[in-house]
């Protein structure tokens, strides 16, 4: 179950990308007459077995990292580690099905793949749209469009890869792409120190903390939302001591109102029609009608988008530096930079993928 064959698809000028053609993972895993087991048993794992399920593709079994087993059943399954399975099966075919970007846990399955076939399906964290062989070429133009308004070389051999690596489910694609966060932040944001900062999505302040590191802890003015509760007055906490700092219990959205909020998953929680707690919900042109914005942050749980309209005419007006979640929604890849740019097509856009399988720390950057 090695690479397939790639073609060239040629762009403007002289520039091309290179695609894997060969089966998505999906109908890889179908035509496979080894034994699939799925490493992981969070959320991922869930969506994962369910896609395997209406394709009528047969797993083994679930196995976890050792310390995580404990005598556990999941989707009923008995949990087991990988030494049990080697033991019970060979050539095994192993399916990630959870996500880290803990350089030991990396390096973990970087040596698992040195001794089995591993594999990772890519399924979005929200929305429904699985980045298969239909999916890719169902968008096939809006990628075409991406990879053509890109600003480095960095950025398109990136894009490409993770392409390729959602098609294939391939690890070397998408760990032969990992770059450094210092360098975008060096070289593509490059803060100084008099940002107007907002933070969509600031959690318990670790991307608060991320900011006063890159500014040396000098700029102008922090504004930060967080829609959790429980979360929100661990944001409140860590940003007592934090000068020209506003905070909001609030979600962002692309209008003004009350949504209902699913407050269950932890970091995850998102605005959600499953969600039981009342939440209010504001755009960014209403946090800046009459101020200015220089640097916005937003990884908001599958809502980026709505975040990025809600904002249309501050990014007008503006320009600010933008660092964007890509990888919630399987279209986001494509989507988000190509609304970023028919909003403000003066803007330079960078993709940089951080280290973390899966491709969950994909960002776009753009000045």
């Amino acid at each position: 179950m090695g690479y397939g064959c790639s073609y060239f698809y040629f762009q403007a000028g002289d520039v091309c990308m290179v695609i894997y053609t060969g089966n998505d993972i999906w109908k890889r895993l179908k035509e496979c007459r080894r034994s699939i087991i799925l490493y992981g048993t969070g959320n991922g794992a869930d969506k994962i077995l369910n896609e395997l399920k209406r394709l009528e593709i047969d797993v083994y079994g679930i196995m976890a990292s050792d310390g995580f087993i404990r005598n556990r059943s999941f989707r009923g399954f008995t949990v087991k580690s990988v030494s049990d399975f080697e033991n019970e099966t060979q050539n095994p075919v192993i399916i990630i099905a959870f996500g880290s970007q803990r350089q030991e846990v990396i390096e973990n399955i970087i040596r698992l793949s040195k001794r089995h076939t591993v594999l990772c399906a890519d399924v979005p964290v929200y929305g429904e749209n699985i980045f298969n062989r239909n999916f890719y070429e169902s968008h096939i133009a809006e990628i075409q469009m991406v990879y053509d308004i890109l600003s480095d070389e960095l950025s398109r051999r990136t894009f490409e890869s993770i392409i390729n690596f959602k098609l294939s489910g391939e690890l070397e694609y998408l760990t032969g792409c990992f770059s450094d966060k210092e360098e975008a932040f060096r070289d593509i944001l490059r803060l100084d120190d008099n940002e107007s900062y907002l933070d969509l999505g600031a959690y318990r302040g670790d991307t608060i903390e991320e900011f006063l590191h890159y500014t040396n802890g000098r700029y102008s003015h922090i504004t930060a939302l967080e829609p959790d509760k429980k979360t929100y007055k661990k944001l409140r906490e860590y940003a007592g001591g934090i000068d020209n700092i506003q905070l909001f219990n609030m979600g962002i959205w692309s209008e003004d109102e009350d949504l209902v909020f699913n407050s269950s998953l932890g970091r995850g929680s998102s605005i959600s029609e499953s969600g039981t707690q009342k939440l209010a919900v504001t755009k960014v042109d209403t946090l800046y009608k009459r101020r200015q914005l220089t640097y916005l942050k937003a990884d908001v749980e599958g809502a980026e988008e709505r975040a990025i309209i809600g904002g249309m005419n501050t990014l007008k007006r503006d320009k600010p530096k933008l660092n964007i979640a890509l990888y919630h929604r399987s279209e986001d890849i494509f989507s988000l930079p190509l609304l970023i740019h028919s909003i403000q097509p003066d803007y330079k856009l960078f993709i940089r993928q951080h280290p973390h399988i899966p491709s969950w720390d994909l960002n776009l950057y753009a000045y």
